[in-house]
Order: structure tokens, then sequence, then C-alpha cells
């Protein structure tokens, strides 16, 4: 009898401390979450723990709606990212401006590019509710462009600096009205160069000239882009549209299929098979400008695919998509096959559509 109530005692008090363990421990993680949301001074030492610290967005953050001094912009063509939604926008530092040479834009020291990824809950009504999952920075630093992902909590009012990335799980109603689940995969700081890369140094890939030398409604009728800028003081060096390259919308299916093609493959694929990019060495060269058979893989032989090319010889095979290494890495989520490498979970069906139509189209 004796041992029998030692025995409940025993369990009672083992019982008792895994709850005051359990309660502590989430106090801790309670603790640890308030910490990273308490008010931080806006010094100007970047990066800031809170995306709120930057005061980019006015109202509920939530609503993203740019302060005065954040200018919104849109390439002509978007970079596809498991289906996600996104709005972007431009800081600059007061009294300063970007300058075009040579048909590329440089931006001053203090330059933040603000990228916002969400999801509405039902595709076919984008403007009801909706589900911020990240904003991405990229500034412009003295030692040049720094990358800095903020994970948005779940009461959708900040955003909290997260260098190491995470993921988590997404839930909407597509376009058709079919039920989608994705693990959306927010990238590390370190891994943002990986597609970032130009000639070894990190640069941002949506706001080059090419894709910001078209029309966007900025509240009062559209206006070219860069026009715009100039007229804000904020770029120095447009000569008008005619003066600079440009690029379509891949989305447009009124626009030349091979045109729709490019644009598709340059803003997904060309920040690294290009000359400055870190796949320079494939012989690939998916940049909109390009015409040279060979460089954009026909009948061309991979260097160093491995297990990504499969059973196929060519990149590229005229008029046989299905018999193309390009579309083949498209189609696939495997890691080793699949292309592009990083910011991606899914296939974008539409964009191996769109290419899978242009591969057949040629001649063989």
């Amino acid at each position: 009898m004796q041992k029998t109530s030692l025995f409940w005692a025993f369990n009672l008090i083992l019982g008792f401390s895994l709850v005051v363990f359990a309660c502590q421990k989430q106090t801790e993680e309670q603790n640890s979450s308030t910490e990273k949301l308490t008010e931080e001074e806006a010094d100007g030492i970047y990066p800031y723990k809170r995306l709120s610290t930057y005061s980019f967005f006015q109202g509920e953050m939530n609503q993203l709606q740019p302060a005065s001094n954040v200018l919104l912009y849109k390439p002509a063509s978007s970079l596809f990212t498991d289906y996600a939604l996104k709005t972007r926008f431009i800081f600059f530092p007061e009294g300063e401006k970007a300058q075009l040479v040579a048909n590329e834009l440089e931006f001053p020291e203090g330059t933040v590019i603000i990228k916002n990824f969400f999801y509405p809950t039902d595709f076919r009504d984008p403007n009801r509710d909706r589900r911020i999952i990240e904003t991405r920075l990229m500034i412009n630093s003295s030692d040049g462009w720094e990358a800095f992902p903020y994970i948005w909590n779940e009461s959708q009012t900040d955003a909290v600096l997260k260098v190491v990335g995470g993921q988590t799980e997404v839930r909407f109603v597509d376009y058709s009205g079919n039920d989608q689940v994705i693990n959306y995969l927010i990238p590390n700081k370190n891994q943002c160069k990986t597609c970032h890369n130009k000639s070894e140094e990190m640069a941002p890939i949506g706001v080059k000239v090419k894709h910001l030398n078209n029309d966007l409604d900025f509240g009062s009728g559209k206006v070219n882009q860069l026009a715009h800028w100039t007229s804000l003081d904020k770029l120095e060096g447009f000569e008008g549209k005619s003066a600079h390259p440009d690029m379509i919308n891949y989305e447009d299916s009124t626009l030349p299929l091979n045109d729709r093609a490019m644009a598709y493959l340059d803003i997904n694929c060309a920040h690294c098979h290009s000359a400055e990019g870190p796949a320079s060495t494939s012989g690939l060269f998916l940049t909109y400008d390009q015409t040279d058979p060979m460089k954009l893989g026909v009948n061309k032989t991979p260097v160093a695919a491995g297990i990504g090319a499969g059973k196929f010889k060519f990149d590229v095979v005229p008029g046989k998509a299905d018999e193309s290494i390009l579309t083949h890495r498209m189609n696939s989520t495997q890691v080793g096959v699949a292309m592009p490498e990083l910011g991606r979970t899914t296939v974008h069906k539409e964009g191996v559509a769109l290419i899978r139509d242009w591969i057949n189209s040629m001649k063989p």
C-alpha cells in the first residue's frame, strides 16, 4: 500500500513538473516573439528587425499602401513564384536619384527594393481576402546589394526579419475553383544570391531598363514608368521609350508567340542563363534579345546537366517539345532536375504550355 502511494505521489509530482515546464517553454516562446516585435528606432542602420520600422507603408500595414516617398513599379513580365501574387515598390534616399547609363540602371546607396508576396483566399476574387507571406528587401549598401527576407505574422500586422528563411503551408482556391495546397518556401539570405547574381555580385532582377520601359497606371492614368521616375526627379538619363530596350508581357496572348516565349525565358531564366549569370558555362543564354539558335539550345547538347537531362539529348528539339530538356526540366519538381532550382515547389503549367508551343512551332 505504501509503495502504491509513493508511486502515485511520484507521478503526480512528475506530471506537475511537466506542466510547469510546458508553461515555461510557452511563455519563453511568447516572450521571444514579443521581443522580436518590440518597437525599435529607425536610426538608418539597416537592416531593421521589423518591417514596420522602415515606414514604407501608411495606414494598416497589410493594405500595402506606399508612403509618399515610396514608388510603385512593375516589370513587364513577372517571375513565377508558386503562383504567388506580388506588389513591388522602390524607396530612394531623400535627394538621391538613379542614373541610366548605357541602358543600365545605377541606383544610389540607400535605395531599397521592396517585394511583397501574397495569396488571395480565392483567386477568382483576389481583392477580397489575402494572406501576405513575406516581404523581401534588397538594400543597396556601401558593400553593394544585400537581401533580407521578412516573414509576416499570423495577424498580418507586421513582418519580422528572418535571415534563415522558412516555410509555410498555403491554402487557396485557384482560378478554376479548385482547392490548392502549397508548401511555400521562403529563401534564406544566402540563397537570394543564387538568382540575384551578376558577375558574382548580388544584383536586382526586375528593375532593369527593359523591364520598366513600359506603361503603368499610377492612379491618374497610364504613363511610362521610367518617364514617371524622371518627372519625380528620381531618374536621370532617360531619353524616351524608343531610345531604350523594352520587353513585353508574356501573358498577353495577342502578341507574337516567339516574343512571349523569349519574355518568359528572360524573366524566369536569364538571371542565371546569361553571359554574366552563374549558368554562363552552360552555353545556354536565354535573354530576351537572344537570336542565336545554338545559344537558345536548339539541337544543342547540355554541358553538364547530369540527371536533369533525363533520357533526352538536346536542350531544344525543334518541333518536338516533349523531347526537349528545357521543357522536361520546367515540368519537374524533382531536386536536381527542376529548373529554376529555387523559387518554386510547383510546376508553372501555363509557362510550360507557352514554351511547349514555342518549341513545337519551330521548323525541324
